[in-house]
């Protein structure tokens, strides 16, 4: 039977040509614009690439405008000239993102650690929840460990010593008794088990102290209040275990997992739309905070070798020591990861909270990087909540800064202090902008230093807790994707996947392998023709 030829002849199609037994033959036919040195293919790679990364070039080109239109105005005059009035207008759609994104913080992590939680293994589930704070506890050890390494290095105290002060916030530091280790720990704990759910979505316990007279003496008694601002701890506790009583009731949970599982599905609808607006909110925001600083050279001169010190420290750790992690985990580009996420280290750059640039990095570490929804929706809200790789970097150079201008020195047993509860107290920092200077005071009373030189580190924490950010989000990053190549490597050694779906979303493969070798949560069941398997996922535990 002879084969039709082609009726038509197509650019890159194959024509028909008689051979000598009566078949035909397909003869490729060359491609008349590869002749002219592929200039159109090289221009449409160029497009498509573009196109494909068009929201993190915006976002980039966003940041630096920003830093030039603040440093502009700055030298125009600044805060003084534009006015209070003008300076609010001006900030106003930096504010616009913060807000859109802080909206979402709530619901997204809830509903993500809920379905995430219900829809992981048991067993799964203690093992990746024990890599990630492996992971994350060593990362914030070494973060620690380079920054006091670098301030003693460096001595960036030393040129400063003579100076008390930059003045403006000294008193307002020095009112208020500084906190107790111990209080702060059980704040801690307090916050990890709060009691009221509702007031925990926006208030988080906190000590204060009164100072009361005893017998002729003052003393600091410790009293507990609720504050403002989002317990985020508690809230992820919550979900996990809330998640996990879901996958034990079976059936009967099946649809409230399916309903937080959609509602977090609806919710990374919304971040996709919000990332859109994401560069015009970062611009304003990067150039209203410069605009703020009265007088930005004085604080470069002053305290330039401090804030050398913080971003030589931020950028050692996570252009060289992070990558190299992933790089000996994985042996993949850890590079082209990062070019993966950037869109959302620029959103940290320009809101400086990890919490608000949350949802821009679920999106990215799942549609650029490959990390599955079940690791991101896992990991990423406890990695904001517990990784904190920049603010203990950062707090471990502000110790021994301010130790070294105060020319108090440090024995062993004082840096290793630095280093546990820098570590320690990085967990409780909230993920918001200038976090780690809240817990700064614990470390400084822990090796005795005084607390009222932290005014030397606000005056320049506007730009040092935006690299802390980028640090903290990039640290849980490569932490989701280092556990999602466990899990591949997991699953190609057992042939059984590690991860189980609930029955709602995809339907599972027949497995070969017999039920007793395989996935405990999975039974067989003889198919329609009685000879095949099917495969269905044992609700009840």
């Amino acid at each position: 039977m002879v084969a039709d030829p082609p009726k038509g002849n197509p650019k890159g199609s194959a024509a028909a040509e008689s051979t000598e037994n009566g078949g035909v033959a397909l003869v490729p036919i060359e491609d008349p614009g590869a002749s002219r040195g592929g200039c159109c293919s090289s221009r449409d790679q160029v497009r498509r690439c573009l196109r494909a990364n068009l929201l993190v070039l915006l976002t980039v080109v966003a940041v630096v405008a920003g830093v030039a239109l603040g440093l502009g105005l700055s030298q125009a005059g600044g805060a003084a000239a534009l006015g209070p009035a003008r300076l609010t207008a001006f900030a106003f759609p930096g504010e616009v993102l913060l807000r859109l994104l802080r909206m979402i913080i709530l619901p997204l992590v809830v509903c993500s650690l809920v379905g995430g939680a219900a829809s992981l293994d048991p067993s799964a589930l203690g093992r990746l929840g024990a890599w990630a704070l492996l992971f994350f506890l060593v990362t914030t050890l070494l973060a620690s460990a380079l920054g006091v390494g670098l301030a003693l290095a460096l001595q960036p105290g030393a040129a400063l010593a003579n100076i008390n002060s930059l003045g403006g916030v000294t008193d307002a530091v020095e009112e208020a008794p500084s906190k107790e280790v111990l209080d702060s720990f059980l704040d801690l704990v307090r916050n990890i088990f709060p009691s009221n759910l509702v007031s925990a979505a926006f208030r988080s316990y906190a000590t204060f102290y009164e100072i009361r007279q005893f017998n002729g003496t003052q003393v600091k008694v410790p009293l507990g209040n609720e504050v403002e601002g989002m317990n985020i701890l508690g809230l992820v506790v919550f979900a996990i275990v809330f998640g996990v009583a879901l996958r034990k009731l079976g059936p009967e949970g099946e649809l409230l997992i399916r309903f937080f599982n959609s509602f977090n599905d609806a919710t990374m609808v919304l971040v996709s739309w919000i990332m859109w607006y994401a560069p015009v909110g970062i611009l304003f925001l990067v150039a209203g905070k410069i605009v703020e600083m009265e007088n930005v050279e004085m604080l470069f001169a002053s305290l330039g070798k401090y804030i050398l010190c913080c971003l030589l420290g931020h950028a050692i750790h996570g252009l060289l020591v992070l990558p190299l992690i992933y790089f000996l985990f994985t042996r993949k580009n850890p590079y082209r990861f990062l070019w993966g996420i950037m869109t959302a280290l620029a959103t940290a750059f320009g809101t400086s909270s990890s919490s608000a640039t949350l949802p821009l990095m679920m999106k990215c570490v799942e549609e650029r990087n490959g990390v599955s929804k079940q690791i991101s929706r896992f990991i990423l809200p406890i990695g904001a909540t517990v990784n904190m790789d920049g603010a203990a970097l950062f707090q471990c150079v502000a110790a021994v800064f301010i130790a070294q201008l105060n020319q108090r020195p440090l024995d062993f047993v004082k840096i290793i202090t630095i280093l546990v509860t820098a570590t320690a107290s990085s967990v409780g920092a909230a993920g918001i902008p200038a976090g780690g200077v809240l817990t700064l005071a614990i470390i400084l009373e822990a090796v005795s230093l005084p607390v009222h030189d932290i005014s030397l580190i606000l005056a320049v924490d506007w730009l040092v807790d935006r690299s802390c950010t980028i640090l903290n989000v990039e640290g849980d990053a490569f932490g989701a994707g280092l556990l999602q190549h466990y899990v591949d490597r997991t699953e190609s050694q057992s042939s059984v996947p590690e991860l189980i779906q609930v029955k709602s979303e995809t339907p599972l493969a027949p497995l070969p392998s017999p039920t007793e070798e395989g996935n405990p949560l999975l039974k067989h069941y003889p198919g329609p023709g009685g000879d095949a398997d099917t495969c269905e996922k044992e609700s009840v535990m």
